[in-house]
């Protein structure tokens, strides 16, 4: 028999990183995974061509850009990255934004694309 987990303070696991664009695993459901992420700046532009991705903004403002538009997701909001859709996240003006992604575990990082805030695994906290 599984054991049940205890709840999750999520305001306190973000305090245990610094990094940018390196995200932690805080649980798993399935086969999913839940990863908090503290972000700055300008991501890469990279997609996902088998699997859906969620941002859920836990604190500042967060810029999905997409090819054609830009959508601008605040604060308690979150946005589902489809499937093979081109995406970067972005930060305004430098601020840094903690977001909750909900995503497959098979998800790479950045797809298909390797760059240097490319991370092939994410530490437990």
């Amino acid at each position: 028999m599984k054991k049940h987990r205890k709840p999750i303070n999520i305001i306190q696991k973000f305090s245990k990183f610094s990094t940018h664009w390196h995200p932690h695993q805080i649980a798993v459901v399935d086969d999913m995974q839940v990863l908090l992420a503290k972000i700055q700046g300008e991501f890469v532009w990279h997609q996902h061509e088998e699997e859906d991705e969620l941002f859920y903004v836990q604190k500042g403002t967060l810029e999905m850009q997409f090819r054609d538009r830009v959508e601008i997701v605040k604060e308690g909001e979150l946005i589902v990255v489809p499937k093979g859709t081109e995406h970067c996240p972005k930060t305004q003006d430098g601020a840094e934004v903690h977001v909750l992604l909900f995503e497959k575990i098979a998800t790479k990082h950045t797809g298909n694309v390797v760059s240097e805030k490319t991370q092939n695994s994410y530490p437990k906290i």
